[in-house]
């Protein structure tokens, strides 16, 4: 009975997360953080103002100024807390681990501006408008649909253990053809190697949510960093322009750190909340199905918004 009460409870947060988005109940936060950017993009350019009339103070300025910028940007509507979010609620994985690839995820998106502007103005000789251009037309869209691929992913690997455990439960009345001394030793009943036959009888909750491993991370990593911020953009082509490109490198990396101090506790809250779900679920074949089926409804969410986003997008 727990096990179900469990289940329809982190179903119904899911369902309840969707429609609030569904219906633009976030508009609110949305409209804050938009009025935190405009302001934060007031006091860049008087920043940036004060950089090209020598002041040396103004670089610190700069970065605070950066710092909260990206603060507010991520605290908008973004790709990147949806999908580290999503992440940490569909899998298991540790707070300290999906904390530092929310603060990667971030610095490298950073990076991303920083190479797109670096090569735009030496090498290619693009505009503002042009590389602005390319971010919201080209990159955003490559973002999105690298997220829902993610999401897919997802719901592949909870469909997958959906079906292991399925064969396992199949598996479950067999006899062996070994002899066994004990009946505490028929069925090691953990989900792991039977320590008298030498025979799995099905996936353990650890074996269907392992640990991410590097190329999960680098993925989750990609799929944040294609798209570059459009604050980021701004602040290095005018820096670029000024010809103190360094300056716009230390804002852009600042901006990436506001971006992250946000990320890293959607990142927390949202592994905390799945553990907090799951732990009345002691019996490890229910916390095996709960895991599949949260890994399924969070993978199919993250995929339908991604996707509808990078429609929007086109």
């Amino acid at each position: 009975m727990r096990a179900k009460v469990a289940l329809t409870v982190v179903l119904a947060l899911l369902a309840a997360g969707a429609l609030l988005w569904l219906v633009g109940a976030d508009r609110v936060v949305t409209a804050w953080a938009l009025d935190g950017q405009r302001e934060a993009q007031g006091a860049m350019a008087g920043a940036l103002r004060r950089l090209r009339g020598g002041d040396p103070a103004a670089v610190l300025t700069l970065m605070a100024v950066c710092f909260g910028y990206g603060f507010f940007h991520a605290a908008g509507p973004g790709h990147g807390k949806m999908l580290i979010g999503g992440y940490g609620a569909a899998r298991q994985v540790g707070a300290l681990r999906l904390s530092a690839v929310a603060m990667a995820s971030s610095l490298a998106q950073g990076a991303t501006a920083i190479v797109l502007v670096g090569a735009g103005v030496w090498l290619v000789g693009w505009s503002r408008d042009a590389m602005t251009r390319m971010a919201d037309e080209i990159f955003a869209p490559l973002s999105f649909a690298a997220i829902a691929a993610v999401g897919l992913w997802l719901v592949w690997r909870g469909a997958r253990g959906m079906w292991r455990l399925q064969q396992a439960a199949g598996q479950e009345g067999h006899h062996h053809s070994h002899d066994h001394d004990t009946p505490a030793q028929y069925h090691a009943g953990d989900g792991h190697i039977c320590e008298t036959c030498g025979h799995s009888h099905g996936p353990s909750a650890e074996d269907l949510a392992q640990a991410t491993g590097c190329k999960e991370v680098a993925i989750l990593i990609a799929a944040v960093a294609i798209r570059p911020c459009t604050g980021a953009l701004f602040v290095l082509i005018l820096t670029a322009q000024m010809g103190a490109f360094w300056a716009g490198v230390l804002g852009t990396l600042a901006m990436a750190l506001g971006t992250a101090s946000v990320t890293v506790v959607v990142a927390i809250a949202a592994v905390g909340l799945r553990r907090g779900a799951l732990a009345s679920l002691a019996e490890n074949a229910t916390l095996a199905r709960a895991q599949v089926v949260l890994e399924l409804a969070v993978g199919a969410l993250v995929a339908v918004i991604a996707t509808q986003l990078a429609l929007a997008a086109l």
